[in-house]
């Protein structure tokens, strides 16, 4: 049995603010449980839903310090089995019990700091001695710095294995050197530029990337991107350098939770048998619910997204008076930057009947927006993996995006001549492109329907399920725990 704990700062169905939860909560779900004993382990928010905290197991307590800064901090620690997984909560109210996820750096890097020496000094009392630890993003980048420094005196720790996912690389975790010193507790010597720091700063991201044992990130392409500068984010030598040891790896969507056959909060419920006949109410539904022209002929193009300039949201401002002509519904739900949220808020009332913004988050209309459009239009600047085109084209729904990242690699242009490819995409980050792209997705929606539905149904019997990404992952623990890949 080998014993796998994943730590990180959110994970579903307890916390989430974006794709990273949704994978470190269906990862562990993947691996057969004959051979593998895999874990989590994340802060205990009070924003947890009620129905979870009250059946919480209390482990026990104590005392840790972390730095002039941060010395002396309470660590409650709780675990919970959820879905045949065993969950571990790290408890401290003045760093957990806040009305946000995420505040500012200045504080998150000080709790998530408390938090990455915590997971550490909790191994003893929950007697789960694990053989790796699979770290994502920035918040704990500094368990494989402590593993290797601080903890590795101790013969307990020695031995264990980490692994740094990078989900995101614009996030880093970035401040000055004499900050991180004095709520982390490390010598300064470490702070140097090949180690934690960058220039005149500490980079707790950095800190991860270098002392950890391997380094994956959410897919192939954008482990090719990071390498060189446009994407690298000032870390593009450390990425290049430690390429050897560096894996892309797609994520993978919940095919249970996102099944238009199942879904329970859709109108029609369809597969890739029927969805030429039974996909069109979801259509209808959507454009009633929402107040849009009720017709079945318009072509209704859908976002799902965190409204930031990451998503490509300046280019659809741009095109957006010719994106959406007397043929053209347009459909947005998510919630960011007051610019774009009043943008959409803007072009919604501008437009009523063929432009709803709906600036919340609402799971159940998630759904019903990813099995109602025809189209779902991710032009992102970029995108390390990407969700929302893998569950669109489960449900149907021909993604148009830029080729970037993980959008890239998942979403084959279609291809008149050969009849292949399962959507639409354009290479430059120019709005024009972008126009050009969906005017040619609708010329084919409108003339060539046989061919349209020929994209659909290639996209709905893809598999982009956890296994694969599983069976990847798989190998590098096996790797990194002495065994060859298979």
């Amino acid at each position: 049995m080998k014993n796998i704990l994943l730590a990180s700062s959110e994970c579903v169905p307890f916390i989430k603010t974006g794709g990273l939860a949704d994978v470190v909560g269906a990862l562990p779900k993947e691996f057969d449980k004959r051979y593998w004993d895999v874990r989590v382990i994340m802060p205990y928010y009070s924003k947890i839903p009620k129905k979870y905290t009250d059946d919480f197991q209390y482990i026990g307590q104590f005392y840790i310090g972390c730095g002039a800064n941060n010395q002396n901090r309470y660590v409650g620690v709780f675990s919970y089995e959820y879905d045949g997984i065993t969950f571990y909560f790290i408890d401290n109210q003045e760093f957990f019990f806040q009305d946000y996820i995420y505040s500012d750096f200045y504080f998150d890097i000080k709790r998530f700091s408390y938090f990455d020496k915590a997971v550490l000094s909790v191994l003893p009392m929950i007697g789960f001695r694990p053989d790796l630890i699979h770290c994502h993003d920035w918040q704990t980048g500094l368990i494989p710095v402590y593993l290797k420094t601080e903890f590795a005196g101790t013969q307990y720790y020695q031995g264990i294995k980490t692994i740094m996912t990078i989900h995101n690389l614009r996030f880093q975790g970035i401040w000055s050197k004499e900050y991180l010193i004095s709520v982390t507790g490390l010598e300064p010597h470490l702070f140097s530029s090949d180690k934690i720091g960058l220039y005149k700063d500490g980079n707790m991201l950095k800190g991860g990337l270098t002392y950890a044992d391997y380094l994956t990130t959410v897919s192939k392409n954008y482990s090719y991107e990071i390498q060189a500068p446009y994407y690298g984010e000032q870390l593009e030598g450390l990425l290049y350098a430690r390429r050897m040891d560096m894996m892309g790896i797609v994520n993978g969507i919940d095919y249970e939770v996102f099944n238009p056959a199942t879904d329970p909060h859709i109108t029609k419920n369809y597969s890739v048998q029927d969805f030429r006949t039974k996909k069109v109410y979801n259509k209808l539904a959507l454009q009633k619910k929402l107040g849009l022209t009720e017709d079945k002929h318009k072509f209704m193009i859908g976002i799902v997204s965190r409204l930031t300039n990451q998503k490509g949201l300046d280019l659809i401002r741009y095109a957006f008076e010719r994106i959406v002509d007397d043929h053209t519904q347009f459909v947005v739900l998510g919630t960011g930057d007051f610019q774009y949220e009043e943008m959409f808020r803007w072009f919604a009332n501008r437009y009523p009947d063929r432009v709803a913004a709906i600036i919340s988050y609402d799971d159940e209309m998630a759904h019903q927006l990813y099995a109602g459009c025809d189209a779902y239009l991710m032009p992102s600047a970029f995108e390390p993996c990407g969700l929302s085109q893998l569950i669109a084209l489960r449900y149907g729904t021909v993604p148009i995006v830029r080729e970037t990242g993980g959008l890239k690699e998942t979403v084959q242009p279609y291809n008149v001549y050969e009849q292949t490819g399962v959507g639409f995409s354009f290479a430059n980050y120019n709005a024009e492109d972008m126009l050009y792209t969906i005017n040619y997705a609708k010329k084919v929606y409108f003339e060539k329907k046989r061919n349209w539905n020929n994209i659909i149904e290639r996209g709905m019997v893809e598999d982009h399920s956890w296994r694969h990404s599983r069976e990847q992952y798989e190998n590098i623990y096996n790797y990194l725990l002495g065994e060859t890949f298979d």
